[in-house]
This record gives structure tokens, sequence and C-alpha cells, in this order.
């Protein structure tokens, strides 16, 4: 693949000073007529790769022809390799995708390489890269591979970052409130924010009131909330909010990952510094953009072009 301009002009520190331990699930979807890697580890980790950043995939691939796919495919987009394992018993995370009248029906198999993450690998790679941030899910817990979240959450001085994305049936309100307890920032979407309150019965009238009890309740810094096409909002451990307003989209190609795109730019904000309402405003971009092509991750890396060259045009204008 073509090379493509850094976010900002990057030297090797910069770069690992924006270093992104992404952990838990990477998979392949399979269509009927094509097979995808995904997940949203994987999906993130391209994204952050692509626009300058340092993201390492914590991850256990099978020792399989699906393993090797997936493999070339991170080492297509470049990805460090460093935390990617291999396991010669279990099989590549599958995902069998199957197109219904409601669109696609998804089935996420069951005990798969990546449920079994080795907890000492996972802490080896955490001491030798010293990440800023941690970005982890749930469904990658429901099987050893909690115990090597624990193991590197446990080792590394870093910014531990939720992305709830609840997947049914794997949803399990232990692992939840336990990786509640971790998290210093959660991103979920609205009827995440819902369930979750009803789950662990956070009071309030409104969903930014359920926001404000899970903050207080979690001890957590700051919670993201999407609202697909209506845009985003957030709420800080100081009771402060700011949002962006959404539209209709203009096309649909699928919605297959923009939350993950959108974590991906929150993050990239985070790290760089810009200002909060940067980081919503361009994450929210970031992710109608990708709601306009078909799949997670863009074929083509011009697709981070323009997003690179407008962010770069506007840090120059701030410090001007």
């Amino acid at each position: 693949m073509m090379p493509i301009e850094a976010a900002a002009p990057q030297t090797a520190l910069q770069r690992e000073n924006q270093t992104v331990i992404a952990f838990g699930e990477t998979l392949v979807d399979q269509f009927r007529d094509r097979n995808v890697p995904g997940g949203a580890p994987f999906n993130v980790a391209c994204h952050l790769g692509a626009l300058g950043a340092h993201p390492v995939l914590v991850t256990r691939a099978g020792k399989d022809a699906l393993g090797d796919q997936l493999l070339q495919a991170m080492s297509e987009r470049g990805l460090d390799l460093r935390g990617v394992q291999r396991d010669p018993a279990r099989p590549t995370g599958r995902v069998r995708v199957t197109e219904t009248a409601r669109g696609h029906a998804f089935d996420i198999l069951s005990d798969q390489a990546y449920d079994h993450i080795h907890a000492s690998l996972a802490r080896m790679v955490g001491l030798s890269l010293h990440p800023q941030m941690v970005y982890f899910g749930t469904l990658s817990q429901r099987g050893d591979s909690r115990r090597a979240l624990r193991e590197l959450l446990g080792t590394v001085d870093a910014c531990a970052f939720l992305d709830v994305n609840l997947r049914d049936p794997w949803v399990d309100g232990d692992i939840l409130r336990w990786s509640l307890q971790q998290a210093d920032v959660v991103k979920l979407n609205e009827d995440e924010l819902d369930r979750i309150g009803d789950l662990f019965a956070l009071h309030g009238a409104t969903l930014q009131a359920r926001a404000a009890v899970l903050l207080s309740g979690f001890d957590l810094q700051r919670v993201v909330v999407t609202r697909g096409p209506a845009g985003a909002w957030t709420l800080d451990a100081d009771g402060r909010i700011e949002s962006v307003s959404g539209a209709p989209l203009d096309r649909v190609a699928d919605t297959v990952g923009a939350g993950d795109g959108f974590a991906a730019v929150f993050m990239l904000g985070m790290l760089r510094g810009w200002p909060l309402t940067d980081q919503l405003a361009r994450a929210d971009t970031f992710a109608r953009a990708l709601c306009g092509i078909r799949g997670a991750v863009p074929a083509n890396r011009e697709f981070y072009r323009p997003f690179i060259r407008d962010w770069n045009i506007q840090t120059e204008a701030m410090r001007a």
C-alpha cells in the first residue's frame, strides 16, 4: 500500500508517545462470497496506524489459514505485530455473516483463539511498550483472555479506554462491572447506556443523568456517548457536557465499524491534546465518512488523506 503523510510531522519519539495497545478480538467476518478481517481492536488499530499513531494489537489467532490471512492483513496495513500470539489448538476467530431481509445477521462463534490470549505474554508486551493508552472491550473477556487483560492493565500506567460494544448473547454483568471499574474513559452508544442503566440500576430521568451516575459510581473520568446520525456528546467527572450535533447521512453504504472509527479518532485527539470540541467533531465526521463506504476499514489508504490534511491545517492555524 502507498504510504501516507502523517497527521502531523512525526519523529520516531513522537510516534512512540502515541502508543496505544488495542486488546482483544481479531477475527474474520465470513460472508457468503468473501472473508473480511475485523474485530473492533483490529479496526481501531488500522485507523490509528493510518492516521500516524502507533497502535499495537494484543490478540491471538489460530495457526491456520484464516490466521495467516489475518496476519497478512495486519502486515499490509503496517501494524506492529509484536503483541500477536498464535494458538496451535484453537481456530482463528470467526463470525458467520448472513444476509436477511432486515440486514446482516451475525453469529459470533465461541471458544476461538482470541478467547485465550496468554496473560504472561500480554504482560511482557505492556512492559516493553509503556503505552499511553489501552483500548479494550467486553467480548474477548468471555474466556481466558480476561486474565490477560487484568495482567496488562495491572502492568502499565496508561489511560484505560473501554469501548463497551455489547454483543448478545455474550453480555455478562460481572464482566461489564469489572471493565467499568478498570476504565478511565468509557465510550458507548445511547442504547448501551440505557441498557447499562437498567442492568446496574442507574437511576436518572435522562440519559445524561444516568451517565452522571455511571461516572460517579465507577469513578470514571469521562463518558462518551454516540448517537448515530444525531451526533455525540460527552460528560466528564466535573459535570461538564460537550456535544456535536448530527444530521441525516447523505449516503449510507453500511454502518459497520462506524463506532470503531469514532473511538479511534477520539483517542487520537486525546493523545494529541486536541480541544475537546475538536475531538468530538472530528470523530463524528470520520465516523460519518465511514458510513459511505462498504466495510469497517477502507481498502485504500487515500481515504485518510483529506482528514489528515484538514487536521494539519487546523492545527497550524491554532498555533499561528
